[in-house]
């Protein structure tokens, strides 16, 4: 005999568990579809914490068995936040490590999370971001528009006149757009944004890192065009549209060389030319050439 009580192992384990994490709120990320998009440190909060904040617990659940990791849960959402919060206040001014998840991704983006982090910070408790997996960093990286500065816009409103209203305040702005959409509302999105946008590129990002990850990209009337026939796609949809397109700003020197082109080339190889040059949108110095040769 080792001299060791009977379960002095197990007990052990109990009290280790969680003993190296300080008190505090952990803003945590999680997986937006492929279930192995988790850090290392995001299962390890989820493991040692007092508490889970989840914005649905059967979804948050799920992912905690695929993992086996067996911890209290709460719900915090829109529907409850003004209810649970000041009991998850009240938990963390007595030291608990309260883990906050969303259903998918990094919390706070298009959720109540911002109102629990503010409270905590006006009450001088600890804080803690669990960085990880996230649709608009994602779509970002996937879209292949510029990056180095970019507005997220959230949801748009559900109807059209308030929707351009919307666009109309962000038309001018010197950024790249975000914008999570609903796929059943994703052509009539499209086609309000080409007629406030004018002349911008997009891409189409859905069913992030899952099996029928699809990225489509093009001019905002291209994409209005397909999703207008095609139907609304499949899955959650993450919109990315470029900043104001710098052929807005130059559609003087795309005419300027159509003209010049037009005189001795043909229409397809002037645009071909044209496009190539000023580094323009073929399909809209294909829609100038055209009009240049209907007014001739």
């Amino acid at each position: 005999m080792n001299g060791k009580p009977k379960g002095s192992d197990a007990a052990g384990k109990s009290a280790s568990k969680g003993a190296d994490l300080a008190p505090g709120l952990y803003v945590t990320a999680t997986p937006i579809g492929n279930a192995s998009d988790i850090t290392l440190r995001a299962l390890r909060i989820l493991q040692d914490c007092d508490l889970i904040a989840a914005e649905d617990t059967r979804v948050t659940g799920k992912l905690l068995g695929m993992h086996g990791i067996s911890a209290p849960l709460t719900a915090y959402n829109d529907h409850n936040a003004a209810r649970e919060r000041p009991k998850l206040i009240a938990r963390l001014r007595q030291g608990a490590r309260v883990a906050l998840v969303s259903d998918a991704g990094t919390p706070l983006i298009s959720d109540p999370g911002f109102k629990l982090v503010r409270e905590a910070i006006q009450e001088g408790l600890p804080v803690h971001a669990i960085p990880g997996a996230s649709a608009v960093m994602t779509a970002l990286a996937l879209a292949g528009l510029p990056t180095d500065r970019f507005l997220f816009a959230g949801f748009l409103p559900v109807r059209s006149g308030e929707r351009k209203t919307v666009l109309g305040e962000l038309k001018h702005v010197r950024a790249t757009l975000v914008f999570f959409e609903s796929a059943q509302r994703l052509g009539d999105s499209l086609a309000d944004m080409a007629e406030v946008f004018g002349i911008r590129t997009a891409a189409v990002t859905r069913e992030l890192t899952k099996l029928h990850e699809e990225v489509r990209r093009g001019l905002l009337t291209d994409l209005a065009a397909h999703y207008g026939k095609s139907g609304a796609p499949k899955g959650e949809v993450t919109l990315i549209v470029s900043p104001p397109h710098e052929v807005e700003a130059d559609m003087r020197r795309v005419d300027a060389a159509l003209e010049k082109a037009l005189e001795f080339m043909p229409l397809r190889a002037a645009v071909d030319l044209v496009a190539e040059m000023l580094e323009a949108p073929r399909r809209a110095v294909y829609e100038r050439a055209l009009a240049k040769k209907d007014d001739g």
